[in-house]
């Protein structure tokens, strides 16, 4: 389908209120045959109006679950590749913005992975990780050589796993989380080297044979914009508050903060370990925040620095509107039978990981 432009314009030019009424008859007419999926960053009337909220691997086995022939996925490009991989062949996945990709992901293409991976697997090849941030050729390459994919919950028990099968971890796109459970696991700073794909030998050709981890240089720009500083200004100005970070935050952030998890994580800590009057500054993506905040306006639930997706912003209620008058004909999330077969590989090694 050819994307009429002019009307998803003109569908965006309109209030959210009516935009919400249209979206709500069209899943009311369509019932249990539409199932709509939104992330935890979407903004608060999207998610609203999904059937699922949370984070991306969560969404995909809701999307696998549901009894929905389309399948709309409210986020970014990797988690509608997931969907459409973990889902039945009688389900549809789209997506209302298919360039609406996730930077970090984009930081590792398949051509520039294979060649590392040439470079490094030597006599005894690491185990190689991907995180679920990752595009559908990454996971498959990682099912294909016998490695698995991990989310922000489990990857300290995917290094365990990887460490049982091989003295050497290969974990990419995201540099900082890999640093980050790395340590976590107990691996020396020392023993961690950091492939650099702009550079033809990676960028530390001496520390590879040796290194336990060797990390992809990659980053979340969102969470990259948090600082020790931003901490220090929390500590100085409101004492006693507590600073909770997402593990895709730099290492240092990392260890200045009080607490560390994933998205799911941050959410479940929110609800179940605060309480009325608390002082909680969050480092993770503003939409997340912001939904806390009103969710729980008896704490004082704020940024630790405003950090906003812009692709997770490009998926709109215009968007999902245009999405949903276009079922039949709107271009679905498909993914080659290869990259397919040996990512669904990955996918179920890490599925008997999560925890």
């Amino acid at each position: 389908m050819k994307f009429d432009l002019q009307r998803i314009q003109q569908l965006e030019s309109l209030e959210d209120e009516i935009l919400v009424e249209r979206i709500q008859k069209i899943r009311e007419s369509q019932g249990k045959n539409l199932c709509i999926l939104a992330h935890l960053y979407q903004r608060k009337k999207i998610t609203e109006l999904a059937d699922f909220v949370g984070d991306s691997f969560g969404l995909s086995q809701s999307a696998a679950r549901s009894s929905g022939k389309y399948i709309v996925f409210a986020g970014v490009r990797f988690m509608a590749e997931s969907a459409a991989i973990l889902c039945r062949s009688s389900q549809e996945v789209l997506h209302p913005d298919p360039e609406a990709g996730c930077p970090m992901a984009d930081m590792a293409s398949y051509s520039e992975v294979r060649r590392a991976w040439e470079y490094l697997k030597g006599a005894h090849p690491p185990v190689p990780v991907t995180y679920m941030n990752s595009t559908a050729d990454i996971k498959a390459f990682c099912g294909e050589f016998g490695g698995t994919i991990c989310t922000s919950s489990n990857a300290l028990k995917t290094f365990e796993w990887a460490f049982e099968k091989s003295s050497r971890v290969f974990f990419l796109p995201d540099e900082h989380l890999g640093r980050n459970t790395a340590l976590k696991y107990g691996v020396d700073p020392e023993d961690i080297a950091v492939w650099d794909p702009e550079k033809a030998d990676g960028g530390e050709p001496e520390n590879y044979e040796s290194a336990k981890v060797i990390l992809w240089r990659g980053y979340c720009p969102v969470h990259q914009k948090f600082t020790v500083r931003d901490i220090e200004q929390v500590r100085k100005f409101y004492p006693g508050a507590i600073v909770i970070v997402h593990p895709e935050c730099p290492t240092e952030v990392v260890q200045a903060a009080d607490e560390v998890g994933s998205t799911d994580f941050i959410r479940k800590f929110v609800a179940q370990k605060t309480k009325p009057g608390d002082k909680i500054f969050i480092g993770t993506e503003i939409n997340l925040v912001q939904n806390l905040a009103t969710e729980y306006p008896d704490r004082m639930i704020t940024k630790l620095h405003r950090s906003l997706c812009l692709t997770m912003y490009q998926i709109t209620l215009g968007r999902l509107l245009y999405t949903l008058e276009n079922l039949e004909t709107f271009e679905r999330v498909q993914v080659s039978t290869d990259v397919q077969r040996y990512a669904k590989v990955a996918l179920d090694r890490m599925l008997s990981l999560v925890i």
